[in-house]
């Protein structure tokens, strides 16, 4: 009987043995072992323990406590050893317990699933499409839009690749769009959930390396939207050049259903929608009442608040200067040097030595008569409380002059607004008004989730509570806030923050375990030997977890191989929030790249029969490749992720 292994499984028996051989052939005899050595050869043991299929954490955890033991039992005997194993089990844990940091991520899950159930998702897809029906792929673009703007409202890829995929995949397959491309966007755009804010992998990565999340979550906001706009540029072009693959929606399917007070307004479907409505408010159409008018007309007017308010915001926040009184306290090196210049610039005067005082004590000047000293100071006068009070307000009220990109974002939202009045004819107003009913309420959600966290109004933990309530709040006001969506919303929750946790655990036993072998020290000294320039070390270390992106998931990759990169940073001059950044694009492969690539089987699960995962596959690799120009785009244009978190944080 002959047994056939599939292409995944010899590619997985292929890595692992590339993993394991070179391992057995360079490091030394067992009896020859040192520390450093044990620690690698656990680094690749727990590899391929992962690899076969093992649980991640309880490896993490099995093989920390195992090669823990190995690293005590050097120094003291076997009973000595297990007591102070059992120790540092218990210490791991403990910290991961009283980390504020993570609290987070259980309420961010919670709003995800919550957001999930709310039933969102098809009314979003179909208002997006009907709203760009008229550029080039359409459909798709509106697929990626909606995986985009649901994977970073609910943080979990599985859902979202799944939901997109009974839901989009079977719509684009019906319009004739090639089977790959519909599978590539999906995948791609259900990943971006975990590069755009609040992203449960940064808040693990803030907690792992030590860096803020607040600037995390500022650093990753626009390095997110570049790689959903090169992902929705690159279908458009593909679209544009070769119709076949994405044919133009048909009349039937971009026909907008019509309301009967819209059908009775005067100049037909096609007319801009503010005058029609005005023109029946004056009497030009008498079958639709004046409320009803009024009410649509305010409708209409939205689009101005919606931009004007943000506005008024960023000019506020851009003009607006706090001034810190000091009480008169100079910098504490400025008065040093200026006190040791003092007394080097000015020579001695000759002869000025000091003398010994009189006998009899300091004469009293004639006419000068002694005061005696209180020790309490006269009040100021009014007048000069006043002008004190009066200064103070002045200072705290102090504008500068808007900065010159405030005056862009006022030029491109009055570009908006006039494009969007030139083409809001009566059939595009209804479209908006479907797009309020599904896109505007979900990005509010996150928007005041982000702004509230990047504005610094408040901490991720308590932005998080808030997002939270705000998934309860669209889930009532969408009728799906039952006690069985809150049960299972809960138990989900539970389940997944339990994992997290105790990977979390589990790699923080592993990584003291390590440091005690000193396979840190070994992996450190190996890589100053090769006397690497910073660019060298970067492009070195991206590439290592571009490749453990192929057999391990993103949580795999920064709880047990971050802490072997961020001690290296600081002998390279790195920002960690920086290589943060870098590390959150480069792990975008890690849900793409075969053969663990789970976005393609939470794909495969739901797809057609007739698409095969060799399709999924084929599809995802573009994406994969726009991954790596997002990557060195980041790189080359530094400012994309560490503007903002200068802007608002300085440094």
């Amino acid at each position: 009987m002959k047994i056939r292994i599939r292409k995944e499984l010899w590619f997985g028996l292929i890595l692992m043995a590339a993993i394991l051989i070179p391992t057995f052939v360079f490091l030394p005899a067992p009896w020859n072992m040192s520390g450093g050595h044990l620690g690698l050869l656990m680094l690749c043991l727990v590899v391929v323990a992962i690899m076969l299929g093992f649980p991640t954490a309880f490896t993490l955890m099995g093989m920390g406590v195992l090669f823990a033991f190995l690293a005590y039992r050097f120094q003291a005997p076997a009973p000595e050893a297990w007591r102070q194993t059992l120790m540092l089990m218990v210490q791991r844990a403990y910290a991961v317990m009283t980390n504020d940091v993570l609290i987070s991520i259980p309420l961010f899950v919670f709003m995800g699933y919550l957001v999930e159930r709310a039933a969102l998702i098809e009314k979003l897809f179909k208002s997006l499409h009907l709203a760009i029906g008229r550029i080039p792929g359409s459909m798709a673009v509106a697929t990626l839009v909606t995986c985009a703007v649901f994977a970073t409202a609910t943080g979990i890829i599985g859902a979202v690749v799944t939901l997109m995929g009974l839901l989009a995949l079977p719509a684009m397959l019906r319009a004739r769009y090639d089977v790959k491309l519909s599978a590539g966007c999906i995948t791609a755009g259900g990943c971006l959930g975990i590069l755009i804010p609040p992203s449960v992998l940064l808040i693990l990565y803030g907690a792992t390396a030590s860096v803020s999340v607040v600037q995390l979550y500022a650093g990753a906001f626009f390095p997110g939207l570049m790689l959903a706009g090169l992902y929705i540029g690159y279908v458009i072009i593909r679209a544009w050049l070769n119709p076949s693959l994405a044919p133009a929606p048909t009349k039937e399917e971009k026909h907008v259903d019509l309301p009967e007070w819209a059908e009775k307004l005067p100049g037909g479907r096609q007319r801009l929608a503010l005058p029609a409505m005005f023109a029946a408010l004056r009497g030009d159409h008498p079958g639709i009442s004046s409320g009803k008018l009024l009410g649509q007309i305010g409708v209409g007017l939205l689009p101005v608040v919606m931009v004007l308010v943000p506005v008024l915001f960023l000019y506020d926040a851009s003009t607006t200067v706090t001034v810190i009184d000091t009480g008169g306290m100079t910098e504490i090196g400025a008065e040093v040097q200026h006190e040791e210049a003092t007394d080097e610039d000015l020579p001695e005067p000759p002869g000025a030595e000091l003398a010994e005082p009189p006998a009899d004590g300091l004469e009293v000047p004639p006419g000068a008569e002694p005061e005696e000293s209180t020790g309490v100071t006269a009040p100021p006068s009014e007048e000069a409380a006043a002008a004190a009070s009066a200064a103070s307000a002045a200072a705290s009220s102090t504008r500068v002059p808007a900065p010159r990109w405030f005056w862009g974002v006022v030029a491109g939202g009055l570009a908006l607004l006039i494009l969007n009045y030139v083409l809001f004819t009566v059939e595009r107003f209804q479209i908006f008004k479907f797009l309020l009913g599904s896109f505007f309420p979900l990005s509010a959600l996150i928007l005041s989730v982000l702004g509230s966290i990047i504005f610094g109004w408040a901490t991720p933990t308590e932005a998080a509570a808030m997002g939270a309530t705000g998934g309860m709040v669209l889930a009532a006001a969408y009728g799906r806030l039952t006690f069985q969506v809150v049960k299972e919303s809960v138990f989900l929750t539970a389940k997944t923050t339990a994992m997290v946790c105790w990977l979390f655990v589990g790699s923080s036993i592993f990584a003291a375990a390590f440091a005690l072998l000193g396979g840190q020290q070994i992996i450190e000294t190996w890589v100053l030997s090769l006397n690497m320039t910073p660019v060298q070390f970067m492009l070195l270390a991206q590439f290592i977890i571009f490749i453990l992106g192929w057999p391990l998931e993103w949580t795999e990759i920064i709880v047990i191989f971050m802490p072997i990169f961020l001690p290296l940073l600081g002998h390279f001059n790195v920002d960690p929030l920086f290589f943060g950044l870098l590390v959150a694009l480069n792990l975008q492969t890690a849900f793409l790249s075969p053969p663990v690539a789970m976005a393609a089987f939470y794909l495969k699960g739901v797809a057609p029969p007739h698409v095969t995962l060799n399709q999924i596959f084929a599809g995802m690799m573009p994406f994969m490749a726009i991954q790596v120009l997002a990557l060195f785009i980041l790189y080359m244009f530094p400012d994309i992720g560490l503007w903002l978190p200068r802007v608002l944080y300085g440094g």
